[in-house]
């Protein structure tokens, strides 16, 4: 069934891990995909390619996100080539594995840009350049809810965009907007991988009520979900994705 038929979906940092199963997923579901990257141009083409040899429409952005001008011209680019946009999947981020008293300036003004800026920038278009009825679901994660060393500033980022979330719900439900966030747990990416030891992955594993990490997949299908009709009551929630980790 191609519930999104029709619609146009941005996803930004969708070349790889999550991003790039969200945009497979939404496209499968008849959705025109706008694979967002920075850098990674052959790894957001091959998503693109997957999408049109399964007789979907997509359309590669080079973007960073983090930058308000780029994102201008990111809403700018999908508009003029889908004409309208319809969805709006925050998924553009990275992970800073350090205790608080070794981050330095540069790297906690980088994973600020990268991970709340970019959200604040691409909810400030969307609010002129949604479609009425539109969806926007931000990825978070379920570390907001922990008390993880070493994970301070990304948590302190990702609980902001849920805060933010929260409110661009209230404001654009007046338009039938809906805006919710997904936390994801431990999710077997390259991101997630990034750091860490066999024996830290193993241990949060554990952690789970369901005894794995998850894959990209369980966090596409709720994604898929939220963006659909069905979930049309459902606004301004963070839907905790995680195995049970919590």
């Amino acid at each position: 069934m191609k519930s999104l038929h029709g619609k146009v979906a941005i996803v930004t940092g969708s070349s790889r891990g999550i991003g790039a199963e969200i945009a497979l997923t939404l496209a499968n579901a008849g959705a025109k995909i706008v694979i967002n990257y920075v850098t990674n141009k052959p790894a957001a083409d091959k998503v693109c390619a997957a999408i049109l040899d399964a007789g979907g429409e997509c359309k590669v952005v080079q973007a960073d996100v983090s930058d308000s001008l780029a994102v201008r011209k990111l809403f700018a680019a999908a508009s003029e080539h889908f004409n309208h946009i319809d969805i709006l999947i925050n998924n553009a981020g990275i992970l800073l594995f350090k205790e608080i008293s070794e981050i330095q300036d540069d790297e906690f003004d980088h994973i600020v840009d990268v991970n709340f800026k970019s959200v604040f920038y691409t909810l400030r278009e969307a609010a002129t350049k949604l479609s009425d009825h539109g969806r926007v679901v931000n990825i978070s994660s379920t570390v907001t809810r922990m008390m993880l060393p070493k994970y301070g500033a990304y948590a302190a980022t990702k609980a902001a965009v849920e805060q933010l979330t929260r409110i661009f719900a209230r404001e654009m439900g007046k338009r039938n907007i809906t805006a919710n966030t997904v936390s994801p747990g431990p999710i077997d990416t390259e991101l997630f991988r990034a750091g860490k030891t066999a024996t830290d992955i193993e241990r949060m594993a554990a952690m789970a009520a369901l005894g794995r990490i998850g894959e990209v997949d369980d966090i596409a299908q709720v994604v898929l979900f939220l963006v659909s009709d069905e979930a049309r009551w459902i606004t301004g929630q963070d839907i905790g994705v995680n195995g049970g980790i919590i």
